[in-house]
C-alpha cells in the first residue's frame, strides 16, 4: 500500500510538472523545444491525409447511397455486427413497377411488352449498381476506414506521447536552470539526459510511423484505381443495357414507338454519348440529326433513290423488313404509295425490305 501511495504521488508530481510547463509555454514564460522541420512536415502531411480521407470517404458513401436514413441504418447494423436487411434499390423498384404494369396491360400489347422490357433492363441496372456498391465498399471504402481507425489512431497515440516527452524534457531544462546547489544540479543534469534520451527515442518512433503515410498513399492509389475500374464497369454495363433496350424498342411498330419522335429528335442534337469500351458498336446518336428532315420529304416527293448510312443495328421484325448493320450504306426510296411516312424501302444488293427512317442518315 505504501508503494502505491508513493507511486501515485510521483505520478501526480509528474502530471503537475507537465501542466505547469504547458501553461508557462502558453503564457510565453517558458522555453519550448521545437520539433525539426522534417518531423513537422510529416505531422502536417499525416493530418491532411486524415482530413481528406474522411472527406473523400464521406462523399463516396453519399454517392453510393444517397439516402441518409439508409446510411444511418447500415452504420447501426455495422456497429452491432449484424447484417443489414436486403432491400431493393431505386432501379429495381422502378423495374418491378414497370413489369407489374406491363403484365397488367398485357404482354401481348405493344405498350405492355415495352414496359416489361424496360422493367427487365431497370432491374439489370439495379443489379449492376448493387455490384458497384459492394465492390467499392470492399476495395475502396474499407481500406480508407482501416487507415482512419487503425494506422492514424496509432499515429495520434505516439504523437501525444511525443508531446508528453517534450514537456518532460522542457520541464527538466527549467529545473536545471533553477538549480543552485551542486547536488541539485547533478540530479537535474541526470534527469535532463534521461528525458532527452526518451524524447529522442519517441521522436524517432513517431517519425517512422509518419513516414509510413507514403505507403498509405500508395495503397490508396491502388484502391482509387480499383474504384475507377468498378465505376467504368458499371457505366459500361448500364450503357450496354440501354443500347440493347433501345434496339428492342426500335423493333416495335412506328405508330407505337415513335409518338414523340419529333420532340426527342429536337433535343437529341445536344446529347453526346461518350466512347465506352463495350461490345456495342453504335455511332454517336448526335449524328442521327446531322441530316435535315427535309431530305426525307424531298425523297418522298420524288421517284428516285438516295444513299443512306445506317446509324444503329436493326433486326427485322417481319419478312417485309430489312435487317440493318450500323455504318453500312444502303439505297433507300419510296415505292409503295400510302406507305407509312416513318418507313422507307431499303435495298442492299439483291435484298429489299422496309427500314425505319429513324435509323438512317441521308447522304448527299
Amino acid at each position: 500500500m505504501d508503494f502505491n501511495v508513493k507511486r501515485l504521488a510521483a505520478d501526480a508530481g509528474t502530471f503537475l510538472s507537465r501542466a505547469v510547463q504547458f501553461t508557462e509555454e502558453k503564457l510565453g514564460q517558458a522555453e519550448k523545444t521545437e520539433l525539426d522541420a522534417h518531423l513537422e512536415n510529416l505531422l502536417m502531411r499525416a493530418e491532411n491525409t486524415k482530413q481528406w480521407t474522411e472527406r473523400i470517404m464521406k462523399q463516396t458513401e453519399v454517392l453510393l447511397q444517397p439516402n441518409p436514413n439508409v446510411r444511418l441504418e447500415e452504420f447501426v447494423y455495422e456497429k452491432l455486427e449484424k447484417k443489414a436487411p436486403t432491400r431493393m434499390n431505386n432501379h429495381e423498384l422502378l423495374g418491378q413497377s414497370m413489369m407489374e404494369a406491363g403484365n397488367e396491360f398485357g404482354p401481348g400489347t405493344a405498350y405492355g411488352n415495352a414496359l416489361i422490357k424496360c422493367g427487365e433492363t431497370e432491374k439489370q441496372i439495379g443489379g449492376a449498381e448493387r455490384e458497384l456498391i459492394q465492390t467499392s465498399a470492399i476495395n475502396f471504402l474499407t481500406p480508407f476506414r482501416n487507415f482512419l481507425e487503425g494506422d492514424f489512431k496509432t499515429i495520434l497515440k505516439e504523437r501525444k506521447l511525443l508531446q508528453v516527452k517534450r514537456l518532460d524534457l522542457d520541464a527538466a531544462k527549467t529545473r536545471l536552470k533553477k538549480a543552485r546547489m551542486t547536488d541539485a544540479r547533478a540530479a537535474a543534469e541526470q534527469e535532463l539526459r534521461m528525458t532527452q534520451s526518451e524524447f529522442d527515442r519517441q521522436a524517432e518512433i513517431t517519425r517512422l510511423l509518419l513516414e509510413g503515410v507514403s505507403s498509405t498513399h500508395a495503397h490508396h492509389l491502388r484502391c482509387l484505381n480499383d474504384f475507377v475500374e468498378a465505376q467504368t464497369t458499371y457505366y459500361a454495363q448500364c450503357y450496354q443495357y440501354m443500347v440493347d433496350l433501345q434496339k428492342q424498342l426500335g423493333s416495335f411498330p412506328s405508330s407505337f414507338s415513335n409518338n414523340n419522335q419529333s420532340s426527342v429528335s429536337a433535343g437529341a442534337s445536344s446529347i453526346s454519348v461518350p466512347t465506352i469500351p463495350v461490345s456495342a458498336s453504335l455511332p454517336n446518336p448526335s449524328r442521327g440529326n446531322s441530316a435535315p428532315s427535309g431530305g426525307f420529304h424531298e425523297l418522298r416527293g420524288s421517284s428516285g433513290s438516295r444513299k443512306a448510312r445506317v446509324l444503329y443495328d436493326y433486326d427485322a421484325a417481319s419478312s417485309s423488313e430489312l435487317s440493318l448493320l450500323a455504318d453500312e450504306v444502303i439505297l433507300v426510296y419510296f415505292s409503295v404509295p400510302g406507305m407509312d411516312s416513318d418507313w422507307l424501302m431499303g435495298e442492299r444488293g439483291s435484298q429489299k425490305g422496309k427500314v425505319p427512317i429513324t435509323y438512317l442518315e441521308l447522304l448527299n
